[in-house]
């Protein structure tokens, strides 16, 4: 078999450039055959998955974050879309948050994550595809799309640079919800068979279980099985936000009263009033959005896991 290899050498403030050696002599001494190539740019990743799955790679790596992770998926992605769909996918986690990989079965560390991958013990997962936004022509998405107070957390943890992982994301918590927070007025269609209409604090749709480096968006949600997760919070006040925080982390928001799970698998999110911010795997779909589709496409990745 034959493996490409990207790595954001800035992932995990500087990470990935540290971890090429390790990768390069695990991989050698396993005697796998691979090529290695280190991102440049915005959207590079995509552009070298691509090109990676048109040339007959039989498993993309990528060792980065859940940013670059994405970028990787759009590639491997588009490239299926043509016809290309030989291409199996796996992750060494050296992110800040690694999200994709917790909620996957793929290892959270670097070590382990080269083991996994010579093992290779592989299942298939779904991915989702959201419209709207700057990507009127749509962006897909392994773990999870946020919009509203928890993508306006991650603009403010990107920009924390002595820490990363959950720490950082907290720090965000704390200056989102003093600098910002004016939640829209939604309108959510689940499957055409369900309206909810609210003031939403924030909305997470998921295919995996975390967002932010460890709070726990979805606790029961599954990868594979052919459904989006959601978790909807009505808006709250400041403290009763902070009162929450402790329940995201461990999974036990779903008993609170300003939360709303379900489950669907094509959804439309409409403002009715003013506009919101959404990401998707961490990275920005808008600042300004006002209705964004989504649809999951079941089973459709294979990938290499624990």
């Amino acid at each position: 078999m034959k493996y490409f290899v990207i790595v954001n050498p800035i992932a995990g403030r500087g990470l990935g450039e540290k971890s090429i050696p390790q990768i390069e002599s695990s991989l050698r001494e396993n005697g796998l055959d691979f090529m290695l190539a280190k991102t440049e740019r915005m959207w590079h990743a995509a552009e070298l998955a691509e090109r990676a799955v048109r040339d007959g790679y039989d498993v993309i790596v990528c060792a980065s974050g859940d940013g670059t992770i994405n970028e990787t998926i759009n590639g491997i992605m588009k490239a299926r879309r043509d016809g290309h769909a030989k291409s199996a996918f796996s992750v060494l986690s050296i992110g800040t948050g690694n999200d994709f990989a917790g909620g996957t079965g793929i290892p959270v560390n670097l070590e382990n994550g080269l083991a996994s991958l010579i093992a290779d013990k592989r299942k298939r997962i779904d991915i989702g595809l959201v419209k709207g936004g700057d990507y009127p022509e749509g962006r897909y998405f392994g773990n999870g799309i946020g919009i509203g107070f928890d993508a306006a957390v991650g603009n403010e943890a990107v920009k924390v640079r002595w820490t990363r992982g959950l720490p950082a994301y907290l720090i965000g918590v704390i200056k989102t919800v003093f600098l910002y927070y004016n939640p829209a007025q939604v309108e959510i269609i689940l499957d055409d068979t369900e309206t909810i209409r609210q003031v939403s604090l924030m909305i997470s749709v998921m295919n995996g279980r975390r967002m932010g480096g460890g709070f726990q968006m979805t606790p029961e949600s599954q990868p594979d099985d052919g459904f989006f997760d959601l978790c909807i919070a009505e808006t709250a006040s400041r403290g009763r936000i902070l009162m929450l925080i402790p329940h995201f982390i461990r999974g036990t928001h779903v008993t609170q009263p300003e939360i709303k799970m379900r489950r669907a698998r094509k959804i439309s999110i409409r403002s009715l009033d003013t506009t919101f911010p959404a990401h998707a795997d961490g990275e920005f779909i808008c600042l300004s959005g006002s209705h964004l589709t989504l649809e999951l496409f079941p089973r459709e990745l294979e990938i290499i896991c624990a």
